[in-house]
């Protein structure tokens, strides 16, 4: 007779209990194939539940096929190709870093924003107005290239902050850039070479990796990309940030920019203009985008709301060329837009009536302050050190003037309970310069 604890079946239900004990007998191999199970009433009494409890846990195993019945005789286990034994597997490894426990009195090396300033009323606000009047709108499948609210917000927006004409239906919102790269990559092609900055934010060539792309580092001069070392490469497709480098600070000056679009268009390639931090000029106004200046529909802007409202924004968009956007249509337009509506709606009322310009303006001032206020302690410190590129940006760089090495300057400022990152992490073959911190305040 088959004995199980009824006591033991914690929340589920009775029959659910003991049809997922009989089940498990049958997998494990103590009821064998051909077993006759005991009749629903002989069960019911010896395991002191109802016949409807035994009746139903009995059909569920009927239903799955780990039983069978036979009129006038009763259940049988049915025949089955005997299993192999379960291996034994060690645990999954975790390849996702730890998020970073030790407390730091500063923290320079993390790009965070400060979430006291993020304007949760006015957020909210729009938030209810949403869900109170977004009707359909927040049910139905958003457009493969996202809400037309936010495309023509963000298009306004452009051409008013940042004198870029880019028509709504050029502009395409993701779920952040690195979605946006990946479908870059799509849409131009795996075949192609895609060209990073060395040094470079580290996450981009991973990416492109990671779709499959073949990536190739190019060295930087004063003014960015090095033209000989882009000529060499077999690169068509080429990643910048012309408008402020990370990590190094540089801005691409307009010859510079005109020689990149010339490249282009001579080897049928485009640039990828990753405006990420751009808004954040702290001395006169920012720098006009390549795009602007784009005439032969050779530039792919992409920019995020990460850096202005919230990396949890996870809202991105990138304005493609007339040629590009066909293509893309053609090619991608079956995807669905990785936003939910309910967030595009928002933050298209947050554009559209003002707030996100005015969130800007305050974000500067703020920001002007904390840097000014960093740069200070820097150069009162004591210690032989020069400020760089501190006129962009949300960091800026500290050129230590010591003998000692980046990692030893690192293990010292970590006894102090300071973190740092150095110029030399963002290399591709981690042999940069020596001696340079790079200095993220925005958080701090």
């Amino acid at each position: 007779m088959l004995t199980y604890n009824m006591e033991e079946r914690g929340r589920l239900s009775r029959y659910d209990y003991l049809y997922r004990r009989i089940k498990a007998d049958i997998l494990e191999g103590r009821l064998p194939s051909g077993y006759r199970l005991p009749s629903k009433r002989a069960l019911s009494e010896h395991l002191g539940v109802s016949v409807v409890t035994v009746e139903n846990a009995y059909a569920q195993l009927l239903s799955e096929g780990y039983v069978v019945a036979k009129e006038r005789s009763g259940y049988f286990v049915s025949k089955a190709e005997e299993l192999p034994p379960t291996p034994q597997t060690p645990p999954i490894e975790n390849f996702e870093k730890e998020e970073e426990k030790t407390v730091w009195k500063y923290d320079f090396a993390s790009n965070r924003i400060n979430d006291k300033y993020f304007p949760f009323s006015v957020w909210s606000r729009l938030m209810r107005e949403v869900l109170s009047f977004g009707g359909e709108e927040l049910l139905r499948r958003s457009p493969s290239k996202g809400e037309p609210l936010l495309r023509r917000a963000i298009s306004e927006y452009l051409l008013h902050s940042r004198g870029i004409l880019a028509p709504p239906e050029n502009i395409v919102v993701g779920a952040g850039t690195e979605y946006l790269y990946g479908l870059v990559v799509q849409l131009l092609g795996r075949d192609r070479v895609y060209a990073v900055e060395n040094p470079s934010y580290k996450k981009i060539t991973q990416i492109y990796r990671a779709s499959g792309a073949e990536v190739v580092a190019l060295s930087l001069d004063t003014q960015g990309v090095a033209i000989k070392a882009l000529g060499e490469s077999q690169a068509t497709v080429l990643h910048i940030s012309p408008s402020h480098h990370y990590p190094t600070g540089i801005v691409t000056g307009f010859s510079r920019r005109s020689e990149l679009l010339a490249w282009a268009t001579r080897v049928d390639g485009y640039v990828v203009e990753d405006d990420y931090d751009s808004e954040f000029r702290m001395t006169g106004k920012p720098i006009q985008p390549m795009q602007a200046l784009d005439t032969g529909g050779r530039v792919i802007y992409i920019n995020t709301f990460s850096k202005t409202l919230a990396p949890s924004m996870r809202i991105g968009y990138m304005v493609l060329p007339d040629a590009l956007m066909r293509e893309f249509s053609q090619k991608l337009g079956f995807y669905s837009c990785a936003v939910p509506n309910f967030e595009q709606l928002t933050l298209a009322k947050f554009i559209e009536r003002g707030h996100f310009e005015r969130h800007l303006n305050r974000m500067r001032n703020v920001y002007r302050k904390k840097r000014d206020e960093v740069i200070r302690l820097f150069l009162n410190s004591g210690y032989p050190l020069e400020i760089l590129e501190e006129h962009a940006g949300l960091h800026f760089l500290v050129r230590l003037h010591t003998s000692l090495s980046d990692e030893q300057v690192r293990q010292k400022a970590k006894e102090q309970g300071v973190r740092l990152t150095f110029l030399s992490d963002f290399y591709a073959d981690g042999k940069g310069e020596q001696h340079c911190i790079v200095v993220n305040y925005s958080g701090l």
